[in-house]
Parts: structure tokens; C-alpha cells; sequence
């Protein structure tokens, strides 16, 4: 199984098109966590899973759950999880939900971890990047889930991969 994961996109909706053409064909799911900025009617919404972060006013959902090949994916801005103090509640509504992978944006910060079974990850910024790693101007991810592990690889806008943003998460029991 392979996901595109995006957040906080921001308007700019050329990249995500870019992000779209560049992987459609190569991954099981497309995901952007928040913040597109996307008017319902925008041809792009019908080619991603989308929730609302705090800067969408269209209504759409504030989290999903997707599965794809047996793995239970939650996705949220994290917003409403109060991600910027603390992991504590994004982790409950992992937990509550019986996620195998959580996904969320808000910080515009890139994050990585496994968590009692659960990978959480936020791809970072595509457009407007925080923190430690705002230098490479924008990032998004790609997890490819292997039989006994999680590969994470974080690019930058220009697709080129991040070589000090590459993890390997074991999975619970492989």
C-alpha cells in the first residue's frame, strides 16, 4: 500500500495538481489533510480524501476513516485536536477510532512517529512550511507500507526526496 499524503496547501492549488499527475497512478490513496483552501466546486476535490482545517469555509468533513488493503486510515486537520500543545488527544482519536495510521496537518511542521501501533504523520506544509524544515520551501510525503514496516519519505516541491527525512516504522507484529 502505498498514500501521497498533503496539508496545507493554502490555495495554491497548481502544486497540488502537480502532486496529483505526478503520483495518481502510483498510489492506492491520495490524501489531503486540511487547509486547501478549495471552493466544493473545484475539480480537485473529487481527486483527493479532503477534510476542513481551520482556514476551510466549505463544508467538508472535519475527519474520515478510509481503508484500503486493511489498513484503517484517520485523517484530521488537528485543529480540533489542539495538535500545536500536545499529541495527547490526536493520539485518543487514533486510539478511539482503531487507527492503523493517523494522519494530520495544522503545524505546517513534517512529524513521524509510531505510537502504541499506530503511525501518526504530518506531511508538513506543501506551501507555507514551519519550523526545522521550512528551508526545503514546502513538503508532502509518501508512506509505502512494506509486510513488516512503514517507509516514510518526505519530498520537496520539486518531487526530489529529502534524504534526512527518510523513516523506517516497524509494524506491530511483522
Amino acid at each position: 500500500m502505498k498514500l501521497l499524503v498533503m496539508s496545507d496547501s493554502h490555495g495554491d492549488d497548481e502544486i497540488v495538481t502537480e502532486l496529483i499527475s505526478n503520483y495518481q497512478s502510483e498510489v492506492d490513496g491520495i490524501f489531503h489533510c486540511g487547509d486547501s483552501e478549495f471552493s466544493k466546486d473545484n475539480p480537485l476535490v473529487d481527486r483527493l480524501n479532503l477534510v476542513k482545517g481551520n482556514m476551510d469555509f466549505e463544508d467538508f468533513p472535519p475527519s474520515i476513516i478510509q481503508t484500503i488493503d486493511n489498513n484503517r486510515i484517520l485523517m484530521t486537520h488537528g485543529h480540533l485536536q489542539n495538535v500545536n500543545n500536545s499529541m495527547l488527544n490526536l493520539t485518543l482519536f487514533g486510539k478511539e477510532n482503531q487507527a492503523d495510521i493517523v494522519l494530520f496537518g495544522h503545524t505546517h511542521q513534517a512529524y513521524c512517529e509510531m505510537y502504541q501501533g499506530m503511525l501518526i504523520v504530518n506531511p508538513g506544509s506543501i506551501s507555507q512550511p514551519r519550523g526545522q524544515f521550512a528551508q526545503y520551501g514546502g513538503l508532502y510525503c509518501i508512506i509505502d507500507k512494506r509486510s513488516d514496516s512503514y517507509q516514510i519519505q518526505y519530498y520537496n516541491r520539486q518531487f526530489e526526496p529529502i534524504s534526512s527525512l527518510s523513516f523506517t516504522e516497524k509494524v506491530n507484529g511483522g
